[in-house]
Formats: structure tokens, sequence, C-alpha cells
């Protein structure tokens, strides 16, 4: 008879003292596991949003031209050296003919030049 009073009051199978705490006070395991759930809930939420599909190939000839300007620029000059000490004459008509073009179109072409390298820096530092 002890017992049946003592287990009404305490709980046969259940534990009267840690409902009763966790009213109060929140089960910090509990909690913890909540929190973990949510976490691995965001992240598979960010990882399903940012997905990307795989290139195709377009994409990826576009980017293989994207990446094309400065390394034929720099190869170019280069190539200028080498056909200034391959043909000096030739190389001099050529220079001539460039002074002859008007500072203005100098101009349009560097303005084209920067905005185009600009955009490509700023797509790479984005992507």
């Amino acid at each position: 008879m002890f017992l049946r009073i003592l287990s009404g009051l305490f709980g046969g199978t259940r534990n009267v003292a840690t409902e009763v705490i966790e009213t109060f006070r929140p089960n910090a395991e509990s909690s913890a596991q909540r929190a973990a759930d949510a976490k691995a809930a965001a992240l598979a939420q960010f990882a399903a949003e940012f997905a990307s599909p795989p290139a195709g190939a377009f994409d990826r000839v576009v980017n293989a031209l994207n990446r094309l300007p400065r390394p034929v620029m720099a190869l170019g000059t280069i190539a200028l050296f080498a056909f200034a000490m391959w043909d000096p004459q030739g190389f001099a008509i050529r220079m001539t003919a460039l002074e002859l073009v008007p500072d203005n179109l100098w101009i349009i072409l560097g303005m084209i030049m920067s905005f185009y390298l600009g955009i490509i820096y700023l797509s790479n530092i984005y992507d």
C-alpha cells in the first residue's frame, strides 16, 4: 500500500520530478537537439537554394571566352616586341600607321577596354 501511495505521488514509470522541473527550466539536452535540428534544416534550405545546375556546353564556351582577353593582350604585347626584333621596318610602318589614328578613337577604345575588363574583374570577384 505504501508503494501505491508513493507511485501515485511520484508516478510509477514516469519521472514526475523531472516533468515538474521542466515546466520552469527547459531540458538542456532537448533544447540543444532542437537547435541542432533547426540549424541542419536551415543549412539544407540554403544548400537547396544555392545549388547550381551543371554547366552546359554553351556556358563552358562562354566562360572560356570570358577568360581570354587579358592573356591575349599580354601575349600580344610580347608578340609585338618579338615582331619589332624580327622585322623592324615592318614594325615601324605599322606603328607609324597607328600614330595616324585620332586621339578620340584611342579614348573610346580605352573606355571600352576599361569597362569590359572592369566587368570581367567584378564578375570574377562575385562568382
